[in-house]
């Protein structure tokens, strides 16, 4: 018989679970699209959005997914032949430079694997031999959503700044915004993508572009750009039509709103804080149950990983076995192991990712430790005790991991690349 009527939880990477506040906000008439209300709220809504990726830059609102976001940044800084550059540490640094070759552009991507961070001592080697300037930008995932490998930016600014090259550093944080500490203007990054259904606790369908005037520049040069990517006249627009290139999109904009109130009031480093403490708890479980089985984080090191999602190895087709478990019998969805396929795995299935992002508090996260142990229980994979403890510990004691001390170059350069059996 099957535990899981009444309240379902969605625990995949996006799209998040939608707070109360941001349905009620959307259950509504819909508003005049030409004067009143809406206008007057979007504008004050920018400064507010800005605050979130922690810049005085430019902020524009695309009506698309994640990958309508990438599409726009990439429209806006480079033409067809003209190259860039990829470090990718997962299947959304691949699906980037996929995009980017999709528009003509030439794509050098540096791979990194599955289970390391960039590092920062190969692009340097890749732009110091760039020695005519060709490669007009720098693009990496902050988070990846399928490995859940976070990436350090200002060690990709010192790179670039070190080897004196033009080309601009632009972020894909599609899964990090609002979860994970990140500071577009402090960091040095030129450009930063980012959605509306993960942090932002929005329905799919809203993508943001953040541009500074390093940026602005590059657009300036352009031969041309497509009317609907263009950014420049929805960064500052004489109508309100041009901030969204026709029509706007109205009951996501009043979940918007409603959303960027819930993070405000919060505090920003307080969200910080909750997802870093959340975060560590499902690490000290997951750590716990690798002690007697097969269960293993797919990044060893603690400090390189996300606060939004966490991928899993169980092995065989455990992964997916324990998904499907989770929803049909305990109502609690996982999300697939995407990205993840071995040799002797080509599906993936023996993966599964934990989304703990946006509208996520302690009871969700220890209510998922606890489907997850009683599915591997009914399941008869082996796992080692003292996980719900652990987690509940960490819950306790409301502390996130300590940070790394700051790295030289050299030491950031081994730690990325260091074997995941080392750290």
């Amino acid at each position: 018989m099957s535990l899981a009527s009444g309240r379902t939880y969605l625990a995949i990477p996006g799209p998040s679970v939608m707070p109360d506040a941001v349905l009620r906000a959307m259950h509504s008439a819909a508003p005049n699209i030409y004067e009143g209300e809406l206008p007057r709220m979007v504008a004050e809504m920018m400064p507010d959005l800005k605050r979130v990726a922690q810049t005085d830059a430019f902020a524009t609102i695309y009506i698309a997914n994640g990958h309508g976001a990438w599409e726009a940044a990439l429209s806006n800084i480079a033409a067809e032949g003209e190259k860039v550059l990829v470090c990718a540490t997962g299947r959304f640094g691949h699906g980037w430079a996929d995009m980017a070759e999709g528009l003509g552009l030439e794509v050098e991507v540096l791979d990194f694997g599955l289970n390391a961070t960039i590092d920062p001592a190969r692009l340097a080697e890749v732009l110091t031999a760039d020695t005519a300037h060709r490669i007009k930008a720098v693009m990496f995932s902050h988070v990846d959503t399928a490995t859940s490998i976070r990436n350090d930016p200002r060690a990709l600014r010192r790179a670039l700044d070190e080897a004196g090259h033009p080309a601009l550093l632009m972020a894909d944080c599609i899964a990090s915004l609002g979860v994970d500490r990140f500071e577009m203007d402090a960091w040095g990054v030129d450009v930063m993508v980012a959605g509306s259904q993960k942090g932002l606790m929005v329905p799919p369908g809203l993508s943001f572009v953040f541009f500074n005037a390093r940026a602005a520049e590059v657009r300036a040069r352009m031969k041309r750009v497509s009317r609907y990517w263009d950014w420049v006249p929805r960064a500052e627009p004489e109508w309100f039509y041009q901030f969204f290139g026709g029509t706007a999109p109205t009951h996501h904009l009043l979940g918007l709103r409603a959303a960027l109130d819930l993070i405000h009031d919060e505090g920003l480093e307080a969200v910080w804080h909750r997802h870093a403490v959340l975060a560590r708890a499902i690490w000290a479980a997951c750590e716990a149950w690798g002690q007697g089985g097969p269960l293993r984080l797919n990044v060893a090191d603690a400090q390189l990983r996300s606060h939004a999602v966490t991928a899993l190895g169980l092995g065989g087709r455990n992964g997916e076995a324990l998904r499907r478990w989770t929803a049909e019998t305990a109502g609690v969805t996982l999300g697939l192991g995407l990205g993840m396929a071995a040799r002797d795995d080509p599906a993936g299935e023996g993966y599964f990712r934990i989304g703990h992002m946006g509208h996520v508090n302690a009871h969700m996260v220890l209510g998922v430790m606890g489907v997850i142990e009683s599915g591997m229980r009914a399941l008869e994979i082996p796992f080692g005790s003292g996980a719900l403890a652990a987690a509940a510990e960490v819950v306790a004691s409301n502390e996130p991991l300590a940070p790394a001390a700051t790295l030289t170059a050299e030491e950031a350069t081994a730690r990325a690349t260091m074997a995941p059996a080392a750290r």
